[in-house]
């Protein structure tokens, strides 16, 4: 790792700029404050790419990834592109960049800040004190598998065709993840899949026990079923420490884990990997939100996933861990003070703007520094 470690932007589309904006004043302050040296480059993605060079990523943008020591990333997504074809959608963005860096492992935690208990869809003595980890697998699995396409049948009637693939070696590496997080955690795993009616699945099942057996039989491993972790995640979500699941099952299950903590843009991500034919580690940090084109350029969305990304990034990729628990204690105080975007506010409470909110948890940085 180089000296002055190397952080490539990605702001990409609709409320992204703004969001990335303040997590940036964040990194400036860090620099100034902390002596985080960093060296920053940006770049356009999504459907800011298209709009500039007719590609939703370039070639350019991938190799500055696979440089960075860790890329920050806001969303993708843009209602002006829905009518391209698939592969030049603004979400091939992301896809190619989880692809080309070979980001296998997404980590999504859920955990519920005390002041935002009413703002959990849950009641507050079934989701209190929540603190979740979803490992997802994020290069295999449906989203990638082949075949693939929408064909047109003898008929004229049109099929759709997408393709569950797991190997072995995909599963296991995101496995080892997740036991090893569970190592720092509180000691347990929880793998979901459909072994039931999915090979897929219990393929899943298998390689997961037998890793569990050899190498980390000092950690606790259930097995729960897709559909049924959706009604325990409602039901008793406490019940989780870490847990582990494919590409599509992790997509589903992290977004409804999300209402439990109160809103989509309170949860961040980062996702791991190694290139193939290197030893480096390439990561990737985003909040799990989307684009919301329809608030984009209001000032009003909530930059907090965003920062608590950057706080991720501090913690799994730039050795800082100090700072990283600095800011989520900051953004805890703003929190506890009552300061709430539109998204997080309950009927009758202020509402502040994005710039009020990363002005909120700088002042509150300097305070706790």
């Amino acid at each position: 790792m180089s000296a002055k470690q190397k952080i490539l932007l990605l702001p990409g589309d609709g409320i992204g700029p703004e969001i990335m904006e303040q997590a940036v004043r964040i990194i400036d302050w860090l620099k100034a404050e902390r002596g985080l040296d960093v060296e920053l480059s940006e770049d356009v993605v999504g459907g800011a790419s298209l709009a500039k060079y007719d590609v939703p990523i370039r070639d350019e943008v991938i190799a500055k990834a696979k440089a960075a020591d860790a890329v920050l990333f806001g969303s993708v997504g843009d209602p002006a592109w829905k009518d391209v074809p698939f592969d030049r959608r603004p979400e091939v963005a992301i896809l190619r960049l989880r692809k080309e860096l070979n980001l296998y492992a997404n980590l999504r935690p859920a955990k519920l800040f005390d002041p935002l208990l009413s703002a959990s869809a849950l009641k507050p003595d079934v989701v209190r004190g929540l603190d979740l980890m979803i490992v997802r697998e994020t290069v295999g699995g449906v989203y990638f598998g082949e075949p693939r396409g929408i064909e047109t049948l003898p008929d004229g009637t049109k099929r759709g065709v997408n393709t569950e693939v797991y190997t072995t070696a995909e599963i296991e590496r995101v496995a080892r993840v997740a036991f090893d997080l569970a190592r720092l955690r509180s000691g347990r795993v929880c793998s979901v899949e459909k072994g039931n009616v999915m090979e897929s699945g219990l393929l899943w099942r298998e390689v997961v026990t037998d890793l569990h057996k050899r190498e980390y039989s000092d950690v606790t491993l259930t097995h729960m079923l897709a559909d049924n972790c959706a009604m325990q995640l409602v039901r008793d979500p406490r019940q989780f420490d870490v847990m582990v699941t494919g590409n599509l099952f992790g997509d589903l299950l992290s977004d409804l884990a999300s209402m439990l903590t109160g809103s989509l843009g309170m949860l961040p991500s980062a996702t791991l990997g190694t290139p193939e034919g290197t030893d480096k580690q390439a990561a990737l940090y985003e909040p799990i939100h989307g684009s919301a084109p329809d608030i984009a350029g209001k000032g009003i969305a909530n930059p907090l996933a965003q920062i608590l990304s950057l706080a991720m990034m501090l913690r799994y990729s730039l050795d800082r861990g100090a700072d990283s628990e600095l800011i989520e204690q900051a953004v805890s105080n703003v929190l506890a003070s009552g300061l709430r975007t539109a998204d997080i506010a309950a009927a009758g409470e202020s509402r502040v703007s994005t710039a009020e909110m990363g002005e909120a948890v700088l002042k509150e940085l300097q305070k706790l520094a």
